[in-house]
C-alpha cells in the first residue's frame, strides 16, 4: 500500500502539470481505502483537512459501528456524499482525488475526470462502468488515463472489445508506449515547423529574452504556409499524447519543448476570432505546464501582451495606436492582432447596426482572403486593415453629425443603403425619415413582437407606408422594409424598454 500511494502521489501530481483534471482510486476494500489515505496524507500532509468544504483527497464510504475507528472517520451520510459529489464536479474545487470501493462507479458523472487507478479486481460490465468514470470529453482533457495495480489488462481489452462490438467509436485504449511513439513522433513534426528558428534558446534565456523569443516563434509559424492552422492542430495532437504519456521517462525528458510549444500555440489562438469556437479560458488549459512561470502563469494571456505591444489606455482605433501597430517589427503578428481587434470592433457593433456591420465584416474578409491567397503581403494587408478601422470610426463620427442616436442611425443605413435612394433622395429627407421610423417602430412594438405575427404584419405595414409616405423609391421599398424590421428585431428589447 505505501509502494502504491506513492506512486500515485507522483503520478498525479506530474499529471496536473500537464492538465487540471480530477482522479479517482478503486480499493478493493474499505480497509485498503483508509490506509491508502492515511499513507498518501503521510507523504502530502497538506492535501489533508477534516473538514468537508476543504482537502485534496477524500475516501467516500459508508460503515458501520464495528469497523472501528480508522474506516469510521470516513463514513459519509448522503447528504455529505451529495457535497463531496457537488466539489469534485466543479473543476475549480480544491478536492482532486477520490478513494472508493464501490461508491460512485456508476451514474457519477465529473467530466473533467481522467485518471483512474484501479486496485480492485474488476471485470466486464463492471470494469466498463468504471472506466467510463473517465470517458467524458472535456474542455482540452487529452483522454482518460487507467493506471491498473492489478495486472486486470487482459480482462480490460475483454471489456473494450464488447464496447466496440456494442457500437463504441474511437480507439478507446491506448497503451502508455504507444501514447509515447505518437508523442515522439508529432515532437518531431512540430519540431520541423521550427526549422531554420533557434528555439533552442529559450531554455537558457532570462524572462525579457523568453517573451522575445515568443513573439519572433509567433512571426515564424504566421510566416509559413497555413502555418497558423497546422501548428495549433499538430501541438493539440502533441499534447494529447504527452497528457497521457506523463510521466513516462521520456515524456519528462521533453517537456519543456512541449510547454515552449504550447505557449506559442496559446498566443497564436488568441489571434483567432472564429477558430474552434473554445473560450479563452479553454485555450488556456493546455498551458498550466511545468514552465518558467513568469512568462505563462494562470491568468488570461492579453492579446497586447501576446503581440508584444503596450495596451492603450486610449481607443485601439485611434491614430496613435494604428501607427504604433504599422510600425511593428512583426508584421504578421501585427496583422493577426489588428484583425481580432478590428472583428471584435465589428462584432460588437453588428447588433446596433446590422448594414453597416455587414458592409465592413466584408471588407474584413475580403482583406484577409486576399492575404491567405498571397495577393498582399501582411503589410499590405495592414494598410487594408488601418483604412478599414478608419471606416469604423467615421461610422461613429457620421451619426454625431448627423445628430442621430444610435437607433435612428441603424434605421438611417438600412434606408441609405441604395445608391436609388441616396440619388433620389437628399440627406436630410433620408435622415428625417429615419427619425420618424425609430418613432413608429417604437410605438408600434410591444413585448415579444418578435414572435407575434400580427404586430410584424403591423410592423409592416407601418414602415411600408412611412416609406411611401416619404417617397422612397417604389422598387427598393420592399428590400428597405425587411431591412429595417430585421434592423428593428436586433434591437427589439432597447425598443420596448425605452
Amino acid at each position: 500500500i505505501k509502494n502504491i500511494a506513492g506512486d500515485i502521489v507522483t503520478h498525479f501530481e506530474a499529471r496536473q502539470e500537464v492538465f487540471d483534471g480530477k482522479g479517482m482510486i478503486v480499493s478493493m476494500s474499505r480497509r485498503i481505502a483508509a490506509d491508502l489515505y492515511e499513507k498518501i496524507i503521510k507523504i502530502r500532509p497538506q492535501w489533508h483537512s477534516d473538514d468537508l468544504d476543504k482537502g485534496v483527497i477524500k475516501v467516500v464510504m459508508t460503515s458501520s459501528s464495528s469497523d472501528g475507528p480508522k474506516i469510521a472517520k470516513h463514513h459519509t451520510t448522503k447528504q455529505q456524499r451529495k457535497v463531496l459529489a457537488d466539489r469534485m464536479k466543479d473543476p475549480e474545487d480544491e478536492l482532486k482525488l477520490v478513494i472508493v470501493r464501490d461508491m460512485w462507479l456508476t451514474g457519477f458523472d465529473v467530466p473533467s475526470m481522467y485518471t483512474l487507478y484501479i486496485d480492485k479486481p474488476m471485470k466486464g460490465h463492471n470494469l466498463m462502468q468504471a472506466i467510463a468514470r473517465v470517458n467524458r470529453v472535456y474542455k482540452d482533457k487529452p483522454g482518460g488515463l487507467v493506471v491498473d495495480y492489478l495486472g486486470i489488462a487482459s480482462d480490460l481489452k475483454k471489456a473494450l472489445s464488447f464496447y466496440s462490438d456494442a457500437g463504441g467509436k474511437g480507439d478507446p485504449t491506448i497503451l502508455q508506449e504507444q501514447a509515447v511513439d505518437l508523442m515522439l513522433e508529432k515532437l518531431e513534426v512540430v519540431s520541423q515547423m521550427f526549422h531554420n528558428f533557434p528555439y533552442e534558446e529559450y531554455f537558457e534565456a532570462d524572462t525579457s529574452k523568453k517573451l522575445s523569443l515568443i513573439l519572433s516563434a509567433e512571426e515564424h509559424i504566421l510566416g509559413l504556409e497555413d502555418g497558423k492552422k497546422r501548428y495549433i492542430n499538430e501541438v493539440t495532437a502533441l499534447s494529447k499524447a504527452f497528457a497521457i504519456a506523463i510521466p513516462h521517462e521520456q515524456a519528462m525528458d521533453v517537456k519543456d519543448e512541449v510547454a515552449f510549444f504550447q505557449a506559442v500555440k496559446a498566443r497564436l489562438a488568441k489571434f483567432d476570432a472564429t477558430g474552434s469556437g473554445k473560450t479563452d479560458e479553454e485555450i488556456e488549459t493546455t498551458i498550466r505546464q511545468v514552465i518558467d512561470k513568469a512568462l505563462v502563469s494562470e491568468q488570461v494571456i492579453d492579446i497586447f501582451d501576446a503581440a508584444g505591444i503596450k495596451k492603450p489606455d486610449i481607443s485601439i482605433l485611434s491614430e496613435e495606436f494604428l501607427l504604433e501597430l504599422k510600425g511593428m517589427e512583426h508584421k504578421n503578428v501585427a496583422m493577426e492582432v489588428l484583425r481580432k481587434l478590428i472583428n471584435d470592433e465589428i462584432k460588437s457593433r453588428s447588433r446596433k447596426n446590422l448594414v453597416k456591420s455587414k458592409t465592413l465584416m466584408e471588407m474584413l474578409e475580403n482583406a484577409i482572403k486576399k492575404y491567405h491567397n498571397k495577393i498582399l503581403t501582411a503589410a499590405e494587408v495592414i494598410e487594408e486593415l488601418i483604412e478599414l478601422s478608419k471606416e469604423i470610426v467615421n461610422m461613429d463620427s457620421e451619426a454625431e453629425e448627423l445628430g442621430l442616436t444610435d437607433f435612428e442611425y441603424a434605421f438611417y443605413t438600412a434606408v441609405a443603403d441604395n445608391e436609388s435612394a441616396r440619388e433620389l433622395m437628399q440627406k436630410d429627407k433620408l435622415r428625417e425619415l429615419a427619425v420618424i421610423l425609430t418613432e413608429r417602430v417604437k410605438a408600434n412594438a410591444s413585448i415579444d413582437w418578435t414572435i407575434k405575427e400580427s404586430v410584424r404584419a403591423k410592423l409592416k405595414v407601418v414602415i411600408k407606408r412611412t416609406l411611401r409616405q416619404f417617397g422612397y423609391p417604389p422598387d427598393m421599398q420592399k428590400l428597405a422594409t425587411e431591412t429595417v424590421l430585421k434592423q428593428a428585431e436586433l434591437i427589439a428589447n432597447e425598443i420596448t424598454g425605452e
